[in-house]
């Protein structure tokens, strides 16, 4: 079982009381805004956060100490004098040393657990093939692996674990309610992991987990106004994102897609009709196509890319054909939702620039110019699963402190 800690104690410098606000609420919005501006911004002056949050320089001191106080925060290196007068502007920063969430991610063929620092980047990381997906035994298992990763960084500070996968999943209630390709009916997952590690659990759909880990850490789309991303796996799911908000719909069953006529499409769905969405692009179908063509150890796409990169012209041309099939794809959401913004997660377009081409030369000049891979090409599904943690902590970063649950 892992184990919650107490808070970090203050830095000596940032260690004067906090007075509680009158409003909490508005307390908690404000440390929210502060820190996602140190986390835009960092290493950064705390004068600077008051003028790009607005708030002022006093009620921004006030919130990065009791950020720091929780260990989110902390100054960085003094910066050297040269000849001014004053003191200095110590910059503060996101601390990155020791707080950690753990991530699970369960796909169609293994889970992925990894442990992500507060700027999401994965600190330690470990696939586990399914050796059955019952769920209780695949929580177990996950549960069991992020222990170890935590044993193998033993001044890591859990904060909660986040849970991501295809299919429909409640946010609100903590369940996966269907996984059709797992067999996963009404699986209680934030109480099953919850039972197992003893750390808050927080889930989501990796697709909209993606969404949010682009606006946080993202290369492309943070700052974007509305952000549409596709994920293209054994599921195929779609995320929708306006103003920082990410749409989930009642029950949380927005983007679900999988059923969205594909033009062209020629694969048969076990829905009884052809050219479904998800059976046109789903990881299935790719590598049982490579496996047709010879391509040895074509059952992950991975293996797709790599024979293709090391000079196979049939996986280079099955790659080129789903990419193209994406940007069809891409083109039916972006005609209904027109985002600034579209990120894309199917092998192809991450990993070779002639897939990324083969999809835009399906979009009209001005939305293919509007088509990114996602950020996080070689950890896409840690990155999902930490993502969901990740985003509950910069929506109220307070919540870290047991005196304010």
């Amino acid at each position: 079982m892992l184990h919650t800690v107490a808070p970090p104690s203050r830095s000596p410098s940032l260690s004067a009381p906090v007075p509680r606000a009158a409003d909490p609420d508005r307390r908690r919005t404000s440390a929210r805004v502060v820190l996602r501006c140190v986390l835009e911004h960092g290493p950064v002056a705390r004068s600077t956060v008051a003028r790009l949050t607005g708030l002022s320089p006093a009620a921004v001191t006030d919130h990065c100490a009791r950020l720091a106080g929780l260990g989110l925060v902390r100054e960085a290196a003094a910066p050297r004098r040269s000849g001014g007068v004053g003191r200095p502007h110590v910059p503060v920063d996101v601390d990155a040393s020791r707080l950690v969430v753990g991530g699970v991610h369960v796909s169609v063929p293994y889970t992925t657990v990894a442990l992500l620092d507060p700027r999401g980047r994965v600190v330690a990381e470990r696939r586990l093939p399914h050796a059955d997906t019952e769920p209780s035994r695949v929580l177990a298992r996950a549960a069991d692996a992020l222990a170890a990763l935590l044993d193998g960084l033993p001044d890591a500070r859990p904060l909660a674990v986040g849970f991501a996968a295809g299919g429909w999943v409640d946010r609100q209630a903590g369940t996966v309610v269907e996984h059709p390709l797992l067999g996963w009916r009404d699986v209680a997952v934030r109480e099953t992991l919850g039972a197992h590690t003893g750390l808050p659990v927080h889930v989501d759909g990796h697709a909209r987990a993606l969404v949010g880990a682009e606006r946080l850490f993202g290369r492309s789309a943070r700052g974007s106004r509305s952000v549409l991303l596709l994920f293209a796996g054994n599921l195929v799911d779609a995320a929708f994102a306006t103003h920082d908000e990410v749409h989930h719909g009642p029950r949380s069953q927005a983007g679900t897609i999988a059923h969205l006529p594909l033009a062209g499409g020629t694969e048969p769905c076990p829905c009884g009709r052809t050219g479904c969405l998800q059976a046109e692009l789903s990881e299935r179908t790719l590598c049982r196509r490579a496996l047709e063509a010879g391509i040895r150890g074509g059952t992950d796409s991975a293996r797709v890319v790599d024979a293709a990169a090391a000079g196979h012209p049939v996986a280079a041309r099955l790659l080129r054909e789903r990419a193209r099939m994406t940007g069809r794809a891409v083109g039916l959401l972006t005609d209904v939702l027109n985002p600034e913004s579209v990120v894309v997660t199917e092998a192809g377009v991450l990993h070779r620039p002639d897939c990324l081409a083969a999809l835009r030369g399906e979009l009209d000049d001005e939305r293919a110019a509007t088509v990114v891979p996602a950020s996080f090409p070689d950890s896409l599904l840690a990155v999902a699963g930490g993502a969901v943690a990740l985003d509950v902590l910069y929506r109220d970063p307070l919540a870290v402190s047991p005196e304010l649950n």
